[in-house]
């Protein structure tokens, strides 16, 4: 019998998946975590909740170091990802809360307040009996955020809460999420690929992208800082016969009908571009608009690769 080895030899490759990020948040705000797959975001959601110990740096949440995994750090924040399950399958979901409330040690009286409130403003009261399984994707997520709710954290970490979800849903834990951050005060750092969410809900937007921050302000920024554009759109009877030449002289071409065409002007174009069009064209209407942030967002990540 023989014996055959070293067929395989095993390389091994060290990739930085966060790297000198600074930043600091204040008690209360709700934040956006921004960056496209791989940026590094969901790995520095696992460090500041202790589930990742970094090569080098530091980091202080509510005074503790998340990583040392202290007890009192432990009952104050709650970290709710998207993909994975904190409910246990085979149990009816009033089951799963009342283990998560064992094990947070909080008193039933509380535990019965607190499920009657969260259920009710997620409307999913009449889900508690139903085995985890049999949930749908949208309501099985909705519990899961009660789960994490249960011990009252006042530090949230939500790693994509709506993903999947209909829009029926996502509405509901906008929503849900935006009162519970103006009632209970509560911090929240978000990630999310969805701009509906980061739009309804965060004043201030954080940007990561290969392990590293490239901007960190107020949403409404971003648009001033990197959109070079504006749509310009202009109602005419002519719009379909305009000469190539005419549109193509100001900006690009992004939509056109037999009474309307949008162009894509740079924002030293567009009072020019605008005179031009109403001299050369017989007018009906126009409007200029920024460039959707999520268009923005989506040529940064891209002109980054």
């Amino acid at each position: 019998m023989g014996a055959v080895r070293g067929l395989f030899h095993r390389r091994y490759e060290q990739t930085i998946a966060v790297k000198e990020i600074q930043f600091s948040v204040e008690e209360g705000e709700l934040v956006g975590f921004l960056g496209p797959n791989g940026a590094g975001k969901t790995t520095t959601l696992k460090m500041l909740s202790g589930l990742l110990h970094p090569s080098a740096g530091s980091a202080s949440v509510l005074g503790y170091c998340p990583w040392e995994r202290a007890d009192g750090y432990r009952r104050q924040f709650a970290l709710l990802l998207g993909q994975k399950n904190q409910l246990w399958w085979d149990l009816p979901a009033r089951e799963s809360l009342e283990l998560n409330a064992r094990i947070y040690g909080i008193p039933d009286d509380r535990f019965r307040r607190t499920v009657d409130e969260l259920t009710d403003l997620l409307v999913v009261r009449d889900k508690l009996d139903v085995m985890v399984r049999e949930l749908s994707l949208g309501e099985r997520m909705k519990l899961e955020l009660i789960a994490a709710l249960l011990h009252e954290p006042k530090v949230l970490f939500l790693d994509e809460p709506t993903i999947g979800l209909d829009v029926v849903s996502q509405k509901t834990v906008r929503e849900f999420l935006k009162q519970h951050n103006q009632t209970k005060r509560t911090t929240i750092l978000l990630t999310s690929h969805y701009m509906a969410d980061i739009q309804a809900l965060c004043r201030r937007v954080i940007i990561i992208d290969h392990g590293a921050i490239f901007f960190d302000g107020r949403l409404e920024e971003i648009v001033d800082r990197f959109a070079d554009s504006k749509l310009l759109t202009i109602q005419s009877p002519q719009a379909s016969t305009a000469p190539e030449g005419l549109l193509a002289a100001y900006g690009e071409v992004v939509e056109r009908g037999d009474a309307f065409v949008k162009l894509k002007v740079r924002r030293d174009k567009v009072i020019p571009a605008c005179k031009a069009l109403l001299e050369a064209l017989d007018v009906t209407d126009m409007d200029i608009q920024e460039t959707p942030i999520e268009d923005v967002i989506r040529q940064l990540f891209q002109a980054n690769p």
